[in-house]
């Protein structure tokens, strides 16, 4: 993979420490959702492909992000297959997200110079990820492993860099917990991108911005 991609997208997903993770099929929430998440202090999205709008709306958000979001950069998630990873490649994606490690995805981005972030659960499969190239690897399902999974990888491997999604809250609590596991940044859902948050985007903006705040004042008390 391409040095330069890797240090650009890397960089961005640790610096900002948060990936907000979301799905909607109105192309019209989903913008006000990313546009929420830039103005609270965000420059990662990743959006999911899980609905059949997700095709029609990718390159639009992408369009959106930047005419609207500059620096931002937008992925996509649950990405399953080589079929899938070739489609949203040449939609413009930034990174590909997958919640499991299949080894045709990463071939596929590998070769296309995409960034891309493998699901694992075990041990061999997180050495198996770094193997293929893998920079972030993602820990799912975050609430069942937990954040005591990670200080036991961590263990015999320090160098690992990990983002657990699921299980994951704006909480500070919660939060402390994950990054003095060891990890380097967290994938966010439901917890962040509530209901409320999504009827009301100030309020989103406000919650991104307190979080984003608490996850800097934990690592650099690290």
């Amino acid at each position: 993979m391409n040095n330069k991609i890797i240090i650009k997208v890397s960089e961005k997903l640790v610096q900002s420490g948060m990936v907000p993770v979301f799905y909607h099929e109105d192309l019209a929430t989903c913008k006000n959702i990313i546009k929420a998440c830039y103005d609270g202090g965000l420059r990662v999205f990743e959006y999911t492909n899980r609905g059949d709008k997700a095709s029609v709306n990718f390159p639009l958000l992408k369009q959106y992000i930047n005419d609207h979001c500059p620096g931002m950069i937008l992925g996509i998630g649950s990405i399953i297959n080589k079929e899938q990873t070739e489609h949203f490649i040449s939609l413009g994606a930034d990174f590909i997200v997958s919640p499991i490690l299949e080894e045709e995805i990463a071939e596929t981005c590998n070769k296309r110079n995409m960034y891309w972030i493998p699901g694992c659960a075990t041990l061999s499969e997180i050495a198996r990820a770094e193997k293929l190239g893998a920079d972030i690897i993602k820990i799912f399902p975050g609430n069942v492993l937990g954040p005591g999974f990670v200080k036991a990888v961590k263990g015999p491997m320090s160098w690992l860099k990990l983002m657990p999604t699921g299980g994951v809250s704006p909480e500070e609590g919660n939060l402390k917990a994950w990054f003095n596991s060891g990890v380097v940044c967290v994938g966010m859902g439901s917890k962040l991108l509530t209901n409320e948050a999504i009827s009301n985007t100030k309020v989103l903006t406000v919650n991104v911005s307190e979080t984003l705040k608490i996850i800097n004042k934990i690592k650099k008390k690290k």
